[in-house]
């Protein structure tokens, strides 16, 4: 008996623990969004804050680091976007993926860009806060009709 209950206890903490330390999906909706608008208002430094200097994005026209983020951010005319279908794992204590849809308006280099995009971006927790060191997303194909 006294076995089962150390186990319970052993059990009980580590599920404490591993609560404190990931943050909620609530938390992490709030980073994506801050990038995302960030991105949209053009605010460059707001957006460094939020990803890391060796962040790696991959979309269909190709691979992208920070550098090409931020030109490319002066090249969005974004109206609006909106995340829905939000969902995010934690993978240890200090990595979390998520998975989402955002839906948006805009130009890219004056050609329309508005659409449904399936996106994911994996976090990591560095210096107490947490940055975005991967994104992909890519535009919803609707079946030739």
């Amino acid at each position: 008996m006294k076995k089962y209950i150390t186990c319970a206890i052993t059990a009980l903490f580590a599920t404490v623990a591993v609560a404190i330390a990931a943050p909620d999906k609530d938390e992490m909706m709030t980073k994506e969004k801050g990038a995302w608008q960030a991105f949209k208002d053009k605010k460059g430094d707001a957006f460094k804050k939020l990803v890391h200097a060796d962040m790696i994005g991959v979309y269909a026209e190709g691979i992208s680091d920070v550098k090409k983020e931020m030109d490319d951010m002066q090249k969005w005319d974004m109206k609006s976007f909106a995340i829905s279908d939000y969902n995010v794992v934690a993978v240890g204590a200090d990595t979390m993926m998520s998975r989402y849809k955002v839906t948006l308006e805009g130009t890219y280099d004056g050609k329309d860009a508005s659409g449904t995009y399936y996106a994911g971006s994996v976090w990591k927790k560095q210096d107490g806060q947490w940055q975005a060191i991967f994104h992909t997303n890519v535009k919803e194909e609707k079946p030739a009709s």
